[in-house]
């Protein structure tokens, strides 16, 4: 009779639902990553193990570290004015940007650890610029991982370790799904922000509206001179486009490999990679699209159970 009454209560009790959680690269729009997490924890979802790619990498280290809230409230307080204090410009031949100030930066609220410490499982994903092969960071440091994994080619400087170049791991798998360690029953749930959906004419108003903004410094005069406005079809928007295009395509191979149970896709044409100072706008986006992904993923298995 006990037994019987034990397993009426376990019926009754809801089931626990264990996420294994992929986040893509995609620049400043991966802060709807934030916006994703949160949802998912309001919506009862748990959390089991955590793989990322550039900004995802960083997104989910963070929020494996347990200081996605303090990262939050960090970001409310960068304007353009603060992210060039963070810009350590370089005078080398292969990157802009050193990377050690953004990086020291979060350093100072969200400690440095070693990833097999981490209280979930979570890896990040590199590319050698080397051998072209993926690299997948499991140990070591976390910010050694993080700062690898953001490395977007000919921007950050690379990071150099046991023989390899280190580049953005969105070269290679810019959404990791194959890469999260999944437990049994766990759901596998990506989101995506990893390309534009900028047809031609939005990537030329994107790009005259950033020269308008810049108004007459230095930099907008330089890119005047060498790109006039009335060219259309520049070296700027062709790198742009291609990059973007190779970057969503690889994406898109992966979740049919992947098939995951729930993908949330967000595809941004008014926002771009450098875009940090919009963050709760971004964060917006990132709840209203899992919201409307769980919503349709509830709904589907609902229908299954009939």
């Amino acid at each position: 009779m006990l037994e019987k009454l034990l397993r009426i209560a376990g019926k009754d009790k809801p089931a626990r639902k264990d996420v294994a959680l992929v986040l893509s690269s995609g620049g400043a729009r991966g802060l709807a990553h934030i916006g994703a997490i949160e949802v998912l924890e309001e919506e009862g979802y748990h959390i089991t193990s955590i793989a990322g790619c550039s900004m995802g990498a960083l997104i989910g280290g963070v929020y494996a570290a347990g200081k996605l809230k303090e990262f939050r409230e960090w970001m409310k307080g960068i304007d353009r004015k603060r992210m060039l204090e963070l810009t350590d410009f370089s005078l080398s031949l292969n990157h802009i940007v050193k990377g050690d100030r953004i990086i020291e930066a979060i350093m100072e609220f969200v400690p440095d650890v070693a990833i097999e410490d981490l209280p979930i499982p979570y890896c990040a994903v590199a590319t050698d610029w080397v051998s072209g092969r993926e690299v997948v960071f499991h140990t070591g440091s976390l910010f050694e991982a993080i700062r690898a994994s953001i490395s977007l080619p000919s921007f950050y400087k690379p990071v150099h370790r046991d023989g390899m170049i280190l580049i953005d791991g969105g070269v290679v798998n810019p959404i990791p799904l194959n890469r999260v360690e999944r437990h049994k029953g766990d759901l596998l749930m990506g989101v995506d922000v990893s390309g534009h959906d900028y047809k031609a004419q939005e990537i030329r108003k994107h790009e005259l509206s950033e020269r308008r903004k810049s108004g007459k410094s230095l930099a907008s005069q330089i890119l005047n001179k060498l790109i006039p406005e009335h060219i259309d079809f520049n070296y700027y928007t062709m790198l742009s486009r291609t990059s973007s295009l190779m970057i969503r395509q690889n994406a898109k191979l992966m979740a049919q490999l992947m098939n995951p149970d729930i993908l949330v896709d967000i595809q941004m044409s008014r926002y771009g990679s450098f875009d940090y100072d919009k963050s709760e706008r971004l964060i917006a986006i990132g709840r209203q699209k899992t919201q409307k992904a769980i919503s349709k993923f509830t709904t589907q298995s609902q229908r299954r159970k009939k």
